[in-house]
C-alpha cells in the first residue's frame, strides 16, 4: 500500500530542513510524471497548431504543411456541452437538508440565496469553464478552495470600500500540483502545490487571505536576502549552487533578481521519524524552496485539504487519470500524414516530374512552350498514381471514429443517423447514444458538488459580520434583499448541483410520459380514468422549469373559460344596442343632432 503521510528525517521543528525535504519530494514527484508531462506538450501542440510545423508531423518530408484541427473541434465540442449540460438555466444549485430544522424555508432560502450571491460574485461559472478545458485537455482538474476578504482603505475616505467577502475557489493548473500517484485515494495523500507570486502579490495574498497566517518574520527574511542579492553583481561568487534550477528560470541569481516568488504548499499529514511524532492536517508553506513562512494545522471541520481532483477515465493504480483526447493524438496524426500526402499529389498531378532521356535541349516549363530534342531524345511527364486524391474518404471515416471514441453526444453538431424512425425511437437512440458523455458530466458534477460545499463550510467558520444576498421569489418573481448570519448557515445537509443529472432525468420523464400518452395503453378510457390531470400539469410545470410564470392553477382553464365567455356575451350584448340605435342623417350629424319631435326635416 502507497503511504498516506509525507515522512521527514528531521525535527518537525527545524524549519530550514523542513523547506528542503519538501523541496525535494517536488523534484521527486515532478521528475516521477515526466513521460506524461511529454505527452500533455504533444497533445497540446495539436490543440493550438496552426499547421504541422509545430507538432511531430513536422518529421514527414511533404512540402505542404495543412494541419486538420479535428482535435481542436472536438476539444471545443466536449468543453462547450459539458459546460451548457451543467449550467442549463439559473437554478441548478438547491439545498437537501438532512434533518428537520435544515428542510425548513427560510433556512433553505439563506444558505442557497447566500451561496448563488458569492458564486456570482466570484464568477463561479467562468472558473468551472477552465476546469472543464483542464478536464478535457490534461484528464485532469484540479480546484483549491479558501477564503478571501479584499477590502481597499484610502485616507481621505474614513469608511473602507468591502470588494469581496467571502468563499473563493481557484484552478490549481494540472501542471503544478503533484502528489504520489500510487495513493489509495487523492484526499489522503500528501499534495504539494506550487505557484508563482510577484513579491507585490504575495504581499497582498498574505493581507487578503484570512484563512492563513503567514510568518511575517520569515517573509522579511526573504524580503532581505533579496534585497542583498539584487545589490551584488551577478559574479560566480554571488550564486552559492549554479546547479540548483527553479522551474521557469535559471540559476539561482536570475531567479532572486526576476521579482517573482515561487511557493511551495504542502497539505497532509507529517510524519517525523526522528521524534516518531505524526502531524496530522497539516498546511506547510515554503517560499524560494528555502523559508517556511508558514506551518499550522488546517482549520477545515472536514479533516482534509481543501484542494478536489476529477479525472476523465481513471486507471487502474494510478491516481493521474486519461483524458478524452489522449488516444487521438495519433489519429490526428494520421489525418494531418493523409491531408498533406493527398495535396502533395494532387500538386504533383498538376505540376508533374519529368522524366528527360537522351540529349535535351534546356526548356522553360510551361503552356505553348517547345521541347527540341535530338535523336533518342524524349520528355516523358511522371504521373502519380490518382488514387492518393480518394484520401478524403479515409479523412472523413477518422474524423467520424474520433467523435465516437471521444464520447461526444452524437447530436452534438446538429447529425443524426440515417433512416426513418419515430419520435420515441430518435429519443431512445439519443439518450443510448450520449450515455458516455451523461456518465463523465456527473462525475465532475460530483467534482463541483465537494468545491461548493467546501466553500458553505469555510463560510460558516470566517463570516464575522452579517451579510447581503440576493433572493428571487420563484412564484412572484419579487427581489428580496436578506441579511444573512452566521446561524443561518449553520445546519445540517449539503448543497447539490442540479444540472446535467437532474434535466436528464426530467427529460427522460418527459419523453417516456410523452410515449406513454400517446399510446393506445395511454389512450385507453379505462386507464386515463385514473391519471390526475392537475398532477400530470404539476409534473410539466415542474420539469419544464416553468413554475415562477404560475401557469399550473386548479381547474383555471374552466376559469378562464367561463370568463371568457361572459366577456363575449357582455360584448354582444354592447354590440346588439348599438345597432339598435337609430342611423342620423349626413347633414343632420353635420348639424349635431336631429330635428325636434312634429318639425319637419328639410327635403322631407
Amino acid at each position: 500500500m502507497a503511504k498516506q503521510t509525507f515522512e521527514i528525517t528531521s525535527a518537525f521543528s527545524n524549519e530550514d530542513m523542513l523547506a528542503a525535504q519538501i523541496s525535494n519530494m517536488w523534484m521527486t514527484w515532478d521528475g516521477a510524471r515526466a513521460e506524461w508531462l511529454k505527452q500533455r506538450r504533444e497533445l497540446r501542440n495539436y490543440i493550438v497548431a496552426t499547421d504541422t510545423t509545430t507538432t511531430t508531423n513536422s518529421q514527414l518530408p511533404w512540402k505542404n504543411k495543412t494541419t486538420l484541427p479535428k482535435l481542436t473541434q472536438i476539444r471545443d465540442n466536449l468543453s462547450a456541452n459539458y459546460l451548457s449540460a451543467m449550467f442549463p438555466n439559473e437554478n441548478w444549485l438547491t439545498w437537501e437538508g438532512a434533518d428537520e430544522q435544515s428542510v425548513i424555508k427560510k433556512k433553505r432560502d439563506a444558505i442557497q440565496a447566500f451561496m448563488r450571491t458569492k458564486l456570482q460574485g466570484i464568477r463561479f461559472k467562468a472558473i468551472m469553464s477552465l476546469l472543464i478545458d483542464d478536464f478535457v485537455d490534461y484528464g485532469n482538474a484540479y480546484a483549491l478552495v479558501g477564503f478571501e476578504r479584499s477590502v481597499i482603505e484610502k485616507e481621505n475616505d474614513p469608511e473602507p470600500t468591502v470588494r469581496y467577502i467571502g468563499p473563493t475557489a481557484k484552478r490549481i493548473s494540472p501542471l503544478d500540483i503533484v502528489y504520489n500517484p500510487n495513493a489509495i485515494s487523492f484526499l489522503d495523500t500528501p499534495k504539494i502545490i506550487r505557484s508563482t507570486y510577484t513579491v507585490g502579490d504575495l504581499l497582498k495574498e498574505v493581507e487578503t487571505n484570512t484563512d492563513m497566517k503567514y510568518d511575517m518574520e520569515a517573509i522579511q527574511k526573504m524580503l532581505d536576502l533579496r534585497a542583498s542579492i539584487s545589490d551584488a553583481s551577478g559574479r560566480g561568487d554571488t550564486i552559492k549552487d549554479e546547479a540548483c534550477k527553479i522551474d521557469g528560470f535559471g540559476g539561482w541569481f536570475q531567479y532572486f533578481t526576476s521579482g517573482f516568488v515561487e511557493i511551495l504548499t504542502l497539505y497532509g499529514d507529517i510524519y517525523d521519524s526522528s521524534t516518531e511524532t505524526l502531524y496530522k492536517d497539516q498546511i506547510v508553506v515554503i517560499a524560494d524552496r528555502k523559508f517556511t513562512i508558514l506551518k499550522k494545522e488546517n482549520p477545515s471541520w472536514y479533516g482534509r485539504a481543501p484542494i478536489h481532483h476529477v479525472g476523465w477515465r481513471d486507471r487502474s493504480d494510478n491516481l493521474i487519470a486519461m483524458g478524452p483526447l489522449d488516444n487521438l493524438v495519433g489519429m490526428q496524426y494520421r489525418i494531418d500524414h493523409l491531408e498533406n500526402l493527398k495535396a502533395d499529389a494532387f500538386d504533383m498531378i498538376v505540376f508533374p516530374v519529368l522524366k528527360i532521356k537522351g540529349d535535351v535541349e534546356d526548356f522553360t516549363y510551361g503552356p505553348n512552350e517547345r521541347i527540341y530534342t535530338h535523336d533518342e531524345g524524349d520528355v516523358e511527364f511522371m504521373h502519380p498514381d490518382p488514387s492518393a486524391l480518394q484520401a478524403d474518404n479515409q479523412i472523413g471515416l477518422l474524423e467520424q471514429r474520433m467523435e465516437l471514441y471521444a464520447g461526444a453526444p452524437k447530436d452534438a453538431m446538429g447529425f443524426r443517423t440515417p433512416g426513418e424512425k419515430t419520435k420515441y425511437e430518435v429519443e431512445q437512440l439519443q439518450v443510448a447514444a450520449s450515455r458516455i458523455f451523461q456518465v463523465k458530466i456527473e462525475k465532475f458534477e460530483e467534482f463541483m458538488e465537494l468545491i461548493i460545499n467546501d466553500m458553505l463550510e469555510t463560510s460558516r467558520r470566517n463570516i464575522t459580520a452579517p451579510d447581503i444576498a440576493r433572493l428571487i421569489d420563484d412564484e412572484t418573481g419579487v427581489v428580496e434583499f436578506l441579511t444573512i448570519s452566521k446561524a443561518d448557515l449553520q445546519a445540517r445537509g449539503r448543497l447539490v448541483p442540479m444540472g446535467a443529472k437532474h434535466f436528464a432525468a426530467q427529460s427522460k420523464i418527459v419523453q417516456e410520459l410523452s410515449a406513454f400518452a400517446a399510446s393506445p395503453l395511454g389512450q385507453n378510457p379505462a386507464v386515463a380514468l385514473h391519471f390526475s390531470g392537475f398532477k400530470i400539469a404539476q409534473l410539466f410545470e415542474e420539469v419544464l422549469g416553468l413554475a415562477k410564470f404560475n401557469l399550473v392553477q386548479k381547474n383555471i382553464g374552466i376559469l378562464e373559460a367561463f370568463e371568457q365567455e361572459r366577456l363575449k356575451q357582455t360584448a354582444q350584448e354592447q354590440m346588439a344596442v348599438e345597432q339598435s340605435m337609430p342611423v342620423e342623417s349626413g347633414e343632420e350629424a353635420q348639424l349635431g343632432g336631429t330635428a325636434p319631435a312634429g318639425v319637419p326635416q328639410e327635403g322631407a
